[in-house]
C-alpha cells in the first residue's frame, strides 16, 4: 500500500536501476524522439559587443549572455573540404552594395585553416581591391573599389582564436586564398565558423562522452533544448520529469498538491542519482522548486555531467543580459547558480529551442577549451562516487558524511 511516489527513493542498486530501464524503454528512449526542423528566413536584426547578444525575431526576442554567437553559413562535407554557399552577414553596418552570393572552401590543417573564396563572376582585377581584416575570433572580407565597399564575408564568430598577425592571404587565379595560424594547434575546427553543424561535431568530440544536464525554471523549455541537443550531439535524451510520472502513474502537478515538492525532489534526486553513471545523455530536469536542481542540497549527481543553466531574462539589452547573468552567478541564492555555464534568452518561443541549444553548445565549448581537462575530472568524480566534492574532488577514502577532509590534499 505505499504511494507510488514512494518508492522511487528508496529502491536501492539494480532493482531501481530495472525500474528506470523499464520506463526508459516504455517511452522510446534510446532513439532521437524529435526530427529536427529547420528554422528558414527568420527575419532579424542583431547586434553584437563581444559576449552577448540579442536577436529580435518575429517571434519576440532572445537574449543571450555567455558566450556570443551569431550563426552565419550552413554546411555540408565534402571529400575532407568544406564547401559552402554563404551570403554576406554582418552584425553592423550595411555595404553600399548589394551582398554577393559567394561560395568557399575550408579545409583544417594541423596549425592552420585556410579559406578559399570563391570569386568567379564578382570582376576582381587587382589584389588593392581586396580587404581582409582577421582580429582574434572576428574576420572581414570586402572588395573595395570606386568609392563603394562590398562585403563577401564577415563574422564574428569563428570556430577557433587565430594569431591576426599571422595571417596571409594571396589571389589565386578565381579564388581568394586565406591562411589563418590557430591560438590552439590541437584543436580541430570543423568549419571556419560555429555552426550548428559545426558545433555538434566539435563539441561532441570535445565532451568525450561526458553527458550533458539542463537546468532552470522551465521543465518544458529543457526539455525542447535537451531534444535539439541528443539530435545534435547523437546522445540518448532522457527527462526526469517523463521517467518518474511514468512510474509514479501520475502527472508532476498532482503528485506536488498531494505530497508536496519535497517528495518530488526526493524522487527526482533518486533518478539523477542512477542517471549519472550514464554516458551520452542529454537530461533535462525538473523546472522549479520542486525539482532537484532547484535546491542547493541536491546537486551531488548533478556534478557527473557538465550542467547548462537555461535562465529567461527580464534585462532589455545585450549589457544588461550580461550584468544579470553576473550578478546571478556571484550572488549564488539560486542552486541553478551551480551551473557550469548560463546561457540567457528571453521571449521563449520553442521554435527557437535550437537557437538556445547552439548557444548552449557554444557556451560548453568555451568552457571546456578553458580547461580541456574538464571531462576527465567528470570521468573521475564518477568514480570516486559522485561524493558532492566538486570542483575540488578530495582524495579517495575521503567520507562526505563527516565533514572533515581525509587528506588536506585535492585531486
Amino acid at each position: 500500500n505505499t504511494p507510488q511516489s514512494d518508492v522511487i527513493p528508496t529502491l536501492q542498486g539494480k532493482e531501481k536501476a530495472r525500474v528506470l530501464e523499464m520506463a526508459a524503454c516504455s517511452l522510446g528512449y534510446g532513439f532521437a524522439l524529435t526530427t529536427v526542423k529547420k528554422i528558414a528566413d527568420k527575419a532579424s536584426t542583431s547586434s553584437c559587443n563581444g559576449s552577448a547578444i540579442r536577436i529580435k525575431s518575429n517571434g519576440g526576442s532572445i537574449i543571450r549572455a555567455k558566450p556570443l554567437y551569431f550563426p552565419p553559413f550552413s554546411s555540408t562535407p565534402n571529400n575532407g573540404s568544406i564547401v559552402r554557399k554563404v551570403r554576406r552577414v554582418s552584425c553592423h553596418g550595411v555595404s553600399t552594395n548589394p551582398p554577393y552570393t559567394t561560395q568557399y572552401e575550408f579545409h583544417d590543417g594541423s596549425s592552420d585553416v585556410e579559406l578559399r573564396l570563391l570569386l568567379k563572376g564578382i570582376g576582381v582585377l587587382s589584389s588593392k581591391e581586396i580587404h581582409v581584416d582577421a582580429d582574434g575570433s572576428s574576420l572581414v572580407v570586402q572588395i573595395r573599389r570606386l568609392g563603394s565597399i562590398s562585403t563577401l564575408m564577415e563574422t564574428k564568430q569563428l570556430y577557433g582564436v587565430i594569431k591576426p598577425g599571422e595571417t596571409i592571404w594571396y589571389l589565386d587565379d578565381d579564388q581568394l586564398v586565406i591562411n589563418l595560424r590557430k591560438q590552439d594547434p590541437e584543436l580541430k575546427w570543423p568549419d571556419i565558423v560555429e555552426t550548428w553543424e559545426s558545433l555538434s561535431s566539435g563539441v561532441m568530440q570535445l565532451l568525450k562522452g561526458t553527458s550533458v544536464y539542463l537546468v532552470g525554471d522551465s521543465s518544458e523549455i529543457n526539455k525542447k533544448v535537451a531534444q535539439e541537443l541528443a539530435v545534435g550531439l547523437s546522445y540518448t535524451p532522457l527527462y526526469t520529469q517523463d521517467l518518474l510520472e511514468m512510474f509514479a502513474k501520475r502527472s508532476i502537478e498532482s503528485w506536488v498538491a498531494a505530497e508536496g515538492p519535497d517528495s518530488v525532489a526526493e524522487a527526482e534526486q533518486s533518478v539523477l542519482e542512477s542517471l549519472s553513471s550514464h554516458v551520452r545523455a542529454v537530461v533535462a530536469t525538473l523546472g522549479g522548486q520542486h525539482g532537484a536542481a532547484g535546491r542547493a542540497d541536491k546537486w551531488r549527481h548533478l556534478y557527473a555531467g557538465f550542467t547548462v543553466w537555461l535562465s529567461e531574462s527580464e534585462a532589455a539589452d545585450e549589457d544588461s543580459a550580461k550584468e544579470e547573468a553576473k550578478k546571478q552567478v556571484n550572488d549564488g541564492s539560486l542552486a541553478y547558480s551551480k551551473a557550469d555555464v548560463v546561457v540567457k534568452f528571453g521571449g521563449w518561443d520553442a521554435n527557437h529551442a535550437k537557437d538556445v541549444a547552439q548557444a548552449s553548445l557554444s557556451a560548453l565549448k568555451q568552457l571546456i577549451l578553458s580547461d580541456k581537462k574538464l571531462p576527465g575530472k567528470k570521468s573521475l568524480y564518477i568514480r570516486l562516487g559522485c561524493r558532492g566534492d566538486w570542483p575540488n574532488i578530495k582524495p579517495p577514502g575521503w567520507d562526505p558524511s563527516s565533514g572533515t577532509d581525509a587528506s588536506p590534499a585535492t585531486l
